[in-house]
């Protein structure tokens, strides 16, 4: 086998790992082959920011644009201002006793009411399981597991941004670890710290 066919097959394999290759993934780029697995969903929709952001400004009404954090981030850290509601994949339990060693915070439990609480916002919108839905969570990771969870309930068009709203990580120089790399914040999309009390949510 000569040197180019061999680098060839080798490209190929690699372009077909996808999801295992994260360091491959340019972040701000749409390379969606190339996704980390923890970002990647079932139904394969993803978005940037901007194009979140485009997407719903072209049809805010056939649009359904879901922040899926915790309500604690999307009060001290901000939100898109454009998010038709708060519906948390996740929450942490009302008394944060329970830490997580693992991510190095307060655990994290599922928020049973999800999909029921998603589905009356999306009636509350005259949508059905087939609208486009765009979920938004701090990087990415929530948004992807939380677009799984819809497609399991029929939903069939269930965008992911990837990036989220604080963005990933710098993996060195200055600010190291802080979610500077991307994101919707990062893009200088609007957000706010301002919350509509009618868009959060709030226990059934």
């Amino acid at each position: 086998m000569n040197t180019l066919l061999k680098n060839l097959l080798v490209a190929a394999c690699i372009a077909t790992a996808g999801g295992a290759w994260a360091a491959d993934w340019a972040p701000g780029t749409a390379t969606w082959e190339q996704l980390p697995e923890i970002k990647r969903t079932k139904l394969g929709l993803y978005l940037t920011p901007q194009q979140a952001y485009d997407m719903k400004k072209a049809n805010p009404k056939g649009v359904a644009l879901f922040d899926v954090r915790t309500r604690a981030e999307a009060m001290y850290v901000g939100w898109p201002s454009d998010a038709d509601a708060l519906v948390p994949f996740v929450e942490h339990p009302e008394l944060m006793t329970e830490w997580d060693d693992k991510r190095h915070m307060y655990k994290l439990e599922p928020n049973q009411d999800f999909v029921p609480e998603l589905e009356r916002r999306l009636k509350d919108m005259g949508l059905g399981k087939d609208a486009p839905i765009i979920l938004i969570c701090r990087s990415g990771d929530r948004s992807s597991k939380a677009a799984d969870r819809l497609q399991m309930a029929g939903y069939s068009k269930v965008y992911s941004v990837t990036e989220g709203v604080e963005g990933d990580t710098a993996k060195d120089g200055a600010k190291a670890g802080q979610r500077v790399v991307n994101g919707w914040k990062n893009a200088n999309l609007p957000w706010t710290y301002k919350l509509d009390k009618a868009r959060m949510y709030f226990p059934k």
